[in-house]
């Protein structure tokens, strides 16, 4: 029998199972009957770093093809730019990283991808009924030096996980696709081809970039996406190469500052741009930057606004409220405060504009069980939040009767 170490012990690789790792997850889920409510996770994370060789044959440019598969035959890995090294292993206490590989799976003929096994234990074992599948280390993509690039492993990506990945997955994943943001031409080409596609419900945009996001070319992006009826996302994460980021001297206040540094940009650009005049059915989801930053910016940007209006020409309304008109993920909430989160909740009317979020697999993951504990929110806010506002906002049918009746009681789910 195989052993590996896993926390000091030595166990079978048989052992090595994320149902296991997610044991007392499971626990949780049976003690609230969350097989009864609705949970729809807005942010769950692959590893296309481990199946690049299955989608690096969906690349149409022959030559960046060549140049991808080379480099990883030179054993270089991913062609994406790395923000962040060896952060999330955690000096080894996180062990479902380095011991992923090993964990079996059903390879036989006929069975679903590695992938989407890998990903039903851990949504059994949380009672999550769908996850929005992103990508994780493609979350750089946009601080690529080549925009060809970008559009190429874009496109190829987008192209496995809509033919493969989430054909396979019984129709509990779905994704909002990450659009090649600095080529406009290439993201309109990306919605017109993807647009339609079983469990597409929208399009994202990897925050950590450079390009403004209210560059006049980007606005037929944004029409087009509106006309669909489609969702537009912004996911954020870090580098550490950032140059205002470069005094900092630990990885946690790399964490701490990047994460909600990208969206606080992207936000004001969009606000103070009056894109939500432009574009006021287009739904606008902010992922992975807290919510703390949130209330902060409202003030900011209100204040702003009442000093020098002559700056906002296309705003009919204050900041905040176009803020509030907006959808933010609930991954990694800040939760120490219990009276300042209460407050951050009111202000951004978590009930209806909050969507769970779990980043699972990141080692700061948070279960169900974080919104549905708050001791300020309702049983009306508790269902909202974990799946109610997800299965309105990307048409969503319940699993079983139970949640039918729950989605229909809170008004998230009108019955055919």
């Amino acid at each position: 029998m195989e052993l590996v170490a896993e926390r000091g012990r030595r166990v079978s690789v048989e052992e090595l199972n994320t149902s296991r790792l997610l044991a007392h997850a499971r626990k949780q889920a049976v003690k609230r009957n969350f097989d009864d409510m609705m949970i729809v996770d807005v942010d769950a994370h692959h590893y296309e770093n481990e199946c690049m060789d299955e989608f690096i044959p969906f690349i149409e440019n022959d030559v960046i093809r060549q140049l991808v598969m080379a480099s990883r035959a030179k054993g270089r890995g991913s062609v994406i730019p790395s923000v962040a090294v060896h952060f999330q292993d955690m000096g080894g206490r996180i062990t479902r990283y380095p011991l992923r590989s090993s964990e079996k799976t059903d390879n036989s003929e006929g069975a679903k991808g590695r992938d989407v096994q890998l990903g039903h234990r851990w949504m059994d074992a949380m009672s999550v009924d769908y996850s929005c599948l992103f990508p994780t280390l493609m979350l750089a993509i946009g601080l690529h030096p080549e925009v060809d690039m970008e559009v190429e492993l874009c496109w190829a990506y987008n192209r496995w996980l809509t033919e493969k990945a989430l054909i396979e997955g019984d129709g509990r994943f779905y994704s909002m696709l990450a659009l090649p943001f600095a080529d406009p031409e290439a993201s309109m080409r990306t919605i017109e081809e993807f647009g339609d596609r079983k469990h597409v419900t929208g399009f994202l945009v990897t925050s950590v970039r450079s390009q403004p996001v209210h560059n006049n070319a980007n606005m037929k992006v944004f029409r087009a996406l509106e006309e669909r009826g489609l969702v537009l996302s912004f996911h954020s994460a870090i580098n550490p190469m950032e140059p205002v980021f470069k005094s900092l001297n630990r990885f946690a206040s790399v964490h701490a500052l990047g994460f909600p540094f990208y969206n606080i940009i992207h936000m004001t650009n969009w606000i103070t741009n009056g894109l939500s005049e432009r574009f006021p059915k287009l739904p606008v989801i902010w992922i992975e930057g807290g919510l703390a930053w949130v209330p902060f910016l409202m003030q900011r940007l209100d204040h702003q606004y009442m000093l020098r209006r002559s700056e906002y020409p296309t705003l009919k309304r204050m900041p905040s409220d176009y803020m509030r008109d907006m959808f933010y993920a609930s991954q990694p909430m800040e939760q120490d405060d219990k009276i300042a989160l209460e407050n951050t909740f009111r202000m951004i009317n978590a009930e209806t504009q909050l969507l769970y979020a779990s980043d699972y697999p990141h080692w700061d993951f948070d279960l169900p069980s974080a919104i549905y504990d708050l001791p300020f929110l309702s049983e009306k806010a508790k269902h909202n939040i974990l799946g109610g506002n997800s299965a309105r906002l990307f048409k969503l049918p319940p699993r079983n009767e139970a949640q039918k009746q729950n989605l229909i009681k809170y008004g998230n789910y009108t019955a055919a």
